[in-house]
């Protein structure tokens, strides 16, 4: 006998303003239980110390997480200088102090920051979720064990100095995802042969949401309080995915790509994944292969209509 489904069906993407003092599980079910919702999932988790723009899926709109998790990212953050963490962050206990360079201004940060804009190499933290073993690095670390992280590529699209006080720095970072700015911040306090680490950070863009598309907790609670619908403030699953190309289907050819059969069309080849719409709604993703002057569309995900 199949167990029934808790919750409704509830399809599309929610972006939150996650606060601080809170994991982005636990901002997750808060919200799947204002709407009631079956299934839910977040596109990659936030520090509680982070806040900002986190998206939420729902239903249909999680099949499209993992191409979410891939986006870049933008934050910002403040970094105190002189002082280092155990978990690179405000935190986890001081580990060392050393005294901030003198004259220390804009003028001669720049060429420090400019060492991390472009393409770089970068050894994920200790503290982060990365997985070793099936295990993320953050529990080996809290059991005291030090497991050898291999430097990875990653890129610093922008790396804007906002402000200099005394001994903090505000920095506005644009990069890919796999990105940890707490490595970039402990990188550059390093460079600055003082040290650094976090104390707040704000994403302020994800999947291509920004601040402006997100909505705080409360709101969503009042609403519910109120008797509102909270269904309306969802945005469809196609919204996260304008960095693909996207092409309308019909006849036969949408057919058999809903029934997850490939197809082969016309027109100017396209290599990669592709949006996919027929009679006017969106039906998910495809992979595209150039074939001469024509495409080879091979489904990869598809959105259950009605």
């Amino acid at each position: 006998m199949s167990r029934r489904r808790k919750g409704r069906d509830v399809n599309g993407i929610l972006v939150i303003d996650k606060p601080m003092d809170i994991t982005s599980n636990g901002i997750l079910q808060q919200v799947k239980r204002l709407f009631g919702a079956a299934k839910a999932g977040h596109t990659g988790a936030l520090d509680p110390l982070a806040t900002g723009v986190l998206p939420l899926c729902f239903g249909e709109a999680t099949k499209f997480s993992q191409m979410m998790l891939d986006s870049d990212k933008a934050y910002i953050a403040t970094a105190r200088l002189g002082v280092r963490t155990e978990t690179g962050d405000s935190e986890g206990a001081v580990v060392a102090e050393k005294p901030v360079p003198p004259g220390l201004d804009a003028d001669a940060l720049e060429p420090v920051l400019e060492r991390f804009r472009g393409d770089i190499q970068q050894v994920p933290s200790m503290y982060s979720a990365l997985k070793h073993k099936g295990k993320p690095l953050y529990e080996y670390a809290r059991e005291g064990i030090e497991v050898e992280r291999p430097s990875r590529p990653v890129t610093i699209y922008e790396l804007t100095l906002l402000e200099v006080r005394e001994t903090e720095i505000d920095i506005a970072v644009s990069c890919t995802k796999g990105t940890y700015i707490r490595s970039l911040v402990e990188d550059i306090g390093e460079a600055l042969g003082c040290g650094a680490h976090v104390t707040a950070l704000r994403r302020t863009m994800a999947s291509g949401f920004t601040l402006a598309d997100a909505r705080e907790v409360p709101m969503l609670e009042s609403m519910r309080e109120e008797g509102e619908s909270l269904d309306g403030l969802l945005v469809a699953p196609d919204a996260a995915l304008s960095m693909f190309p996207e092409r309308d289907l019909e006849g036969s050819s949408l057919v058999s790509i809903l029934n997850g059969q490939p197809v082969r069309i016309s027109g100017q080849p396209a290599e990669g994944f592709v949006r996919l719409y027929g009679n006017g709604r969106f039906v998910g993703l495809a992979e595209g292969f150039p074939e001469g002057e024509a495409t080879k569309l091979v489904p990869r995900r598809l959105v259950k209509s009605g």
